[in-house]
């Protein structure tokens, strides 16, 4: 049998893309379970953690196992391995705010602090992490037994106020940029919001213009309608959705449209299925006192990032116990597949994609954290998908996009990014 590293050095000397069958298992003891073992000879990527979030908690570090019941987490490096998950693209999620002088200042102070905190976990856990850059760091870091780390950028409130600091965050090790989040800024619209600049501001089409100039993928989940469809007019690089649903499945703004996903598809790019139960299923009936009672939560969670293991875990059991009293609908695995087998459907194999939304709001019954995951192998296999289709959906599909928009960059316009593996 292949060594694993030798055979992915082979691919890449060669050219090909890194998906189903890299050998990566070879040196790994098989499991008994056959879509298992599939499932280990794949590059399994998720396009979009917000995990970040958690790297400033007192007590919290990504090497620890933690559980979703108790702590709301669902991602770590225990889960990772467990789930067979090799990497993914870390957010960097910045909440809207003042659309001011000073509102941008602090969003791009922000940002900056949460991507050296990204850097700073890859750093300090070198021996089980890399930084990847490009898809063949990825493929790289996979030989080595280490899982990858991409960072993104979930809101372009950081960079709204001066767009030279997208080659900033560029520089920093960014590859993947969403201009917008659940509020309209200065860049574009929102899925979410009211419409106010019917699509991209001129400063947003000049925002599409740099990341194809930097060789950043442009993400347009959370975008409105008019958002996706200008940005695949203009943008001379494939587009994602890194975390998305389809509206034909359940009518939602955050979901894409099949003729929408048709144009993305058309352009190279790819639909990432999400698991966020609030896109999968209706909303329970209004209740004053189920509203009031999660507002007051949901008050508690700005304090997130500062909150000790107890603070978080007593913000849980609030939480359930809400949910106890006020039982809402939940999605489940069978939904989620929905989604994924629809999206495949309408779009073909290629431009499919998956992605949790893992620690920001996403899981559902069946699928509630990244040790889950390899049930979606399972299940794509039961509908009669070879390994590798199953390869390009798990990660071949976002890395070649991501391979696309970076073929198309201007070299001048790239800075250097340290690395510090």
């Amino acid at each position: 049998m292949v060594n694993g590293r030798n055979r992915v050095t082979a691919l890449l000397a060669s050219g090909a893309l890194l998906i189903g069958g890299a050998g990566y298992a070879a040196s790994r003891k098989a499991p008994a379970d056959p879509a298992r073992a599939i499932h280990e000879t794949l590059i399994v990527l998720d396009t979009h953690f917000d995990t970040p979030a958690n790297l400033g908690r007192p007590g919290w570090s990504i090497m620890d196992r933690h559980a979703t019941a108790t702590d709301g987490d669902q991602v770590d490096y225990p889960r990772m391995v467990q789930g067979g998950v090799d990497g993914g693209f870390f957010a960097i999620y910045t909440p809207s705010g003042p659309r001011t002088p000073v509102g941008d200042r602090a969003a791009r102070d922000f940002g900056i602090q949460r991507a050296v905190q990204i850097r700073e976990m890859v750093a300090r856990h070198s021996d089980v992490f890399a930084l990847a850059l490009t898809a063949d760091d990825a493929a790289k870091a996979v030989a080595a037994h280490k899982r990858f780390v991409f960072l993104s950028m979930e809101n372009g409130y950081p960079f709204e106020g001066d767009l030279t600091l997208m080659r900033t965050f560029r520089g920093l090790g960014v590859t993947m940029m969403g201009l917008v989040h659940f509020k309209n800024n200065d860049l574009a619209d929102s899925a979410t919001d009211t419409p106010e600049w019917h699509g991209l501001s001129p400063k947003g089409k000049e925002a599409v213009a740099e990341a194809n100039k930097l060789g950043v993928v442009l993400d347009v989940s959370h975008a409105s309608d008019d958002v996706l469809r200008q940005t695949v007019m203009l943008s001379s690089a494939p587009i994602i959705l890194s975390h998305s649903g389809m509206r034909a499945i359940h009518n939602h703004p955050r979901n894409v449209s099949d003729e929408d996903a048709k144009l993305v598809a058309a352009k190279g790019g790819v639909i990432q299925i999400n698991a966020y139960s609030g896109y999968m299923v209706d909303p329970p009936a209004a209740s004053a006192a189920r509203d009031a009672a999660m507002k007051e939560l949901m008050a508690g969670y700005e304090k997130a990032d500062t909150m000790s293991v107890a603070e978080r875990r007593a913000l849980i059991a609030r939480r359930k116990a809400i949910e106890t009293q006020f039982p809402a609908p939940r999605a489940n695995f069978d939904m989620f597949m929905q989604h994924l087998l629809h999206a495949i459907k309408v779009v073909g194999i290629d431009h499919v994609g998956i992605s949790g939304d893992f620690d920001g709001g996403g899981g559902l019954d069946g699928l509630e954290d990244i040790t889950a995951y390899p049930k979606v192998t399972a299940a794509l296999l039961k509908a009669g998908y070879s390994p590798a289709d199953i390869g390009k959906i798990w990660g071949g599909n976002a890395l070649r996009v991501l391979r696309a928009a970076q073929s198309l960059a201007d070299p001048a316009s790239l800075p250097k990014v340290p690395v510090t593996n």
